[in-house]
C-alpha cells in the first residue's frame, strides 16, 4: 500500500512557504536609527529644506546615511543613536518651532520587498524605548456640561413660552431642580421639557406650598456621555499625537476611564506631556457694551454677563451666552499676518453652530467680540502631607474685535504670541478634549533597554528552539527531523503573517513566540506515539502512519482549541503587553496546526514515496 498524498497540496505547501519566506524576510535586516521631519503651521518640508539640513549636518560634521523626502515628510538615517540624538537637537534648533522633528527607527528593507509590500514587524515600546502614559479621563466633568448646556437652554425656553417658574437651579447632585406656583404651570413645563428633552426622568414634588419638577438624566443617557467622552477624548488624542510626529503609537482604553498612550522613540516628554494632557478650547462672545464695566468690577454684574480679563490685566465685560465654542472647528493654522506682520490663527468651521455664528454676527455688525480662550489641568498640591489632585481651568481673553460684517466658516484670531498661536492651532487642529484628562503614571523606557530587551528575546528564543530539535531529532529519530523542519516553517510563517496584519512585537510577544514554538511540537508528539501503538498493536508501517495522523486529529484540534479560545479572550479583554502576548499565541496555535499536520504529512509521504524510507523511524 502506498503512502498517498495529493500533489495538489504539495505545490500549495511550497507556494505557502515561498510567500512566508518573502514576507518574513525583511525582520531580518533591521532597522536604523532616523530623525523624521514634518513641517507645521502650513509649512512644508521641500527640498530647499532637505538642502539646508544636508548643509547644516555637513558643516557640523555629523555622519548620516541617506536623507529621503516623501511626501512632504523627511526621514534621515543614521549610524547609531548617539548620532541621531544630537543630529534631532541640532536640526529641531535650524529649523524652529514650524517643524515636527521626532525621533524615528527606519526599516532597511530593500526595495524589492517594499514594493511586494513585504514589512518588517513594528516594534512596541519596550523593545524600541520611549514614553509611556497611563491618563484617567474626569468624565463626570462632561457629564456637568451637558447638564450646564441643557440647563441653560430650558431656561430660556420656558421664558421664550412664558412659561413662568419660581426658581430653577442645578444642584450639586447633577440634578435640575425647577418650581412653580400651581401645578397647571408645572405641568406645561413638564410637557415642554418632555418634548424637547427627552433624556430625563421627571419627578413631581410638592413642597412648602410649591409645586416642583426634578430632573435628572436617564441612565442610557449617562452611559452615552460617558462613552462618547472616551471615544472623543481617544480620537483627540491620537491627533493629537499625529500633530507631534510620533510613529507607532499606541492609544488603548483601560477599564472605564483611563486610557494607555504609549509613544516609541519620544525623548521629550515634557512638550509631549503638555500637548496630551492640556484641555484647551475656545469661546465666542459678545462683548456687554449696554453696562457699565466699573458698577460690574464693584460687585453689581447684571444678570447674564460676566468680567473677564485680557492677558495684560485689562477688565472686560462679556455676555455669558456662547455663540460659537471650539467643537465646531475643523480646521486651524498659525501664520503671519501679511499687512501687519502679526501672528495670527486661521480658523475654519464646519458641522454644527456656523448658522447661529454667522447669524449672531450680522445682528451685531459694529458690535465687539470677544474670544475667550480656556485651558484646564489637573494639578498637584500637597494638604497634610498628601498629594492631592485638583483641577484648574483659566480663562482669559485672547482677542476683542469689531464685527465688520458676517462672519462665515472661515475667519481670523489676532492678539496672540507666535507660540501661542502655534500651540492654539495645534490644538484646535487636533481637537478639544471633552473632559479634563490627567496623567497618573509616567514610564519613561530608553532605547538602549529596548535594544536589551529584544537581544534577551532573541537569545531566549534561540535557545528555546535548540533545545525544541535536540530532543525531538534524539527521541523521534528521522520523524523527529521532520518535525523539526516543520517546526521552522512553522517560524517563518508565524512571523510572515504578523508583519502582513501590521501587528506590534512587545517582548511578551516574543514570549509568545518562544511559547509557541514549545507548543508546536505537541501535535507531532501526539501523532508520532500513536503510529507506536498502532505498531505494537501489530499493524504495518504504512497504516501505523496513516492511522496515527487520522487517528490524532481530533485530539490535536480538541487541545490546541481550548488553548486558542483562552487567547481569544485575552486578546477581547487585556490591554497593553497582554494583547501582544495572545495574538501571537494565537497566530502560532493555527500555525503550528497546519505544519504539524499537513506540513509533516506531506514530507514523510514524500519519503515514503520516493523509498528513502522502508520502516517507521519513530524511535521505538
Amino acid at each position: 500500500m502506498r503512502h498517498k498524498f495529493p500533489h495538489w497540496k504539495y505545490g500549495l505547501l511550497i507556494v505557502i512557504l515561498i510567500i512566508s519566506a518573502v514576507y518574513s524576510l525583511p525582520n531580518i535586516y533591521g532597522e536604523d536609527p532616523a530623525v523624521q521631519i514634518t513641517g507645521l503651521n502650513s509649512e512644508k518640508v521641500s527640498a530647499e529644506v532637505i538642502q539646508n539640513i544636508t548643509e547644516h549636518l555637513n558643516k557640523t560634521k555629523i555622519d548620516y546615511k541617506s536623507i529621503a523626502l516623501t511626501n512632504q515628510t523627511a526621514l534621515i538615517r543614521f549610524l547609531d543613536t548617539d548620532t541621531q540624538l544630537k543630529a534631532k537637537d541640532h536640526i529641531k534648533s535650524w529649523l524652529g518651532d514650524n517643524y515636527s522633528v521626532a525621533l524615528n527607527l527606519a526599516p532597511v528593507t530593500p526595495k524589492w520587498l517594499i514594493m511586494l509590500g513585504a514589512n518588517p514587524m513594528k516594534l512596541g515600546l519596550d523593545l524600541m524605548g520611549g514614553v509611556r502614559f497611563l491618563m484617567e479621563i474626569d468624565v463626570a466633568s462632561n457629564v456637568k456640561r451637558h447638564l450646564e448646556t441643557d440647563f441653560t437652554d430650558i431656561r430660556a425656553g420656558l421664558r421664550k413660552d412664558n412659561i413662568r417658574y419660581l426658581s430653577f437651579t442645578l444642584r450639586e447632585d447633577q440634578i435640575l431642580y425647577a418650581s412653580f406656583s400651581n401645578d397647571q404651570t408645572r405641568e406645561k413645563a413638564y410637557v415642554y421639557i418632555n418634548k424637547y428633552y427627552p433624556q430625563f426622568d421627571f419627578v413631581h414634588i410638592e413642597e412648602n406650598q410649591e409645586y416642583c419638577l426634578e430632573m435628572r438624566l436617564t441612565a442610557r443617557q449617562l452611559i452615552e456621555i460617558k462613552k462618547y467622552t472616551i471615544e472623543q477624548t481617544m480620537a483627540t488624542l491620537r491627533n493629537r499625537i499625529n500633530e507631534l510626529g510620533v510613529a507607532e503609537a499606541v492609544v488603548q482604553q483601560q477599564g472605564l476611564n483611563r486610557v494607555i498612550i504609549e509613544l516609541p522613540g519620544i525623548q521629550d516628554t515634557a512638550r509631549a506631556k503638555d500637548i496630551l494632557g492640556k484641555t484647551a478650547t475656545l469661546d465666542f462672545v459678545l462683548v456687554d457694551e449696554a453696562n457699565d464695566l466699573a458698577k460690574a468690577l464693584r460687585g453689581q454684574v447684571p444678570p447674564g454677563s460676566r468680567v473677564l480679563y485680557e492677558r495684560h490685566g485689562r477688565p472686560i465685560l462679556v455676555k455669558k451666552r456662547v455663540i460659537l465654542t471650539g467643537d465646531s472647528i475643523t480646521g486651524a493654522s498659525s501664520a503671519l499676518d501679511s499687512t501687519e506682520n502679526k501672528p495670527t490663527v486661521n480658523v475654519r468651521l464646519g458641522g454644527g453652530g456656523i448658522s447661529l455664528f454667522k447669524k449672531t454676527t450680522m445682528e451685531n455688525i459694529g458690535k465687539a467680540m470677544a474670544v475667550i480662550y480656556k485651558e484646564s489641568k489637573i494639578i498637584e498640591k500637597i494638604e497634610n502631607e498628601i498629594v492631592v489632585k485638583e483641577k484648574v481651568t483659566t480663562e482669559h481673553i485672547i482677542s476683542v474685535a469689531t464685527i465688520q460684517a458676517a462672519l462665515g466658516s472661515h475667519f481670523q484670531i489676532t492678539g496672540l504670541k507666535m507660540e501661542e498661536a502655534r500651540d492654539l492651532a495645534l490644538l484646535l487642529r487636533a481637537g478639544a478634549l471633552p473632559a479634563t484628562i490627567s496623567i497618573i503614571e509616567e514610564k519613561i523606557i530608553g532605547p538602549s533597554m529596548g535594544r536589551e530587551n529584544i537581544e534577551k528575546g532573541i537569545i531566549s528564543g534561540v535557545v528555546g528552539l535548540a533545545l525544541v530539535l535536540l530532543f525531538m531529532g534524539s527521541y523521534y529519530n528521522i520523524f523527529g527531523i521532520v518535525a523539526n523542519i516543520a517546526l521552522l516553517f512553522n517560524l517563518v510563517l508565524l512571523v510572515a503573517i504578523m508583519s502582513l496584519i501590521g501587528a506590534t512585537l512587545t517582548l511578551p510577544g516574543i514570549a509568545g513566540i518562544v511559547l509557541t514554538l514549545g507548543m508546536a511540537v505537541d501535535a507531532n508528539v501526539l501523532i508520532f506515539e500513536r503510529i507506536r501503538e498502532e505498531l505494537r498493536r501489530g499493524m504495518t508501517a504504512q497504516a501505523s502512519v496513516n492511522l496515527g495522523f487520522d487517528q490524532a486529529f481530533a485530539t490535536i484540534v480538541d487541545a490546541n482549541l481550548t488553548t486558542l479560545i483562552v487567547g481569544v479572550i485575552l486578546f477581547a479583554l487585556g490591554s497593553g503587553p497582554v494583547k501582544g502576548f495572545a495574538i501571537t499565541l494565537s497566530i502560532g496555535i493555527l500555525t503550528s496546526m497546519f505544519t504539524a499536520i499537513t506540513g509533516t504529512r506531506a514530507m514523510i509521504s514524500a519519503l515514503y514515496e520516493s523509498k528513502l524510507i522502508k520502516r517507521v523511524p519513530v524511535g521505538i
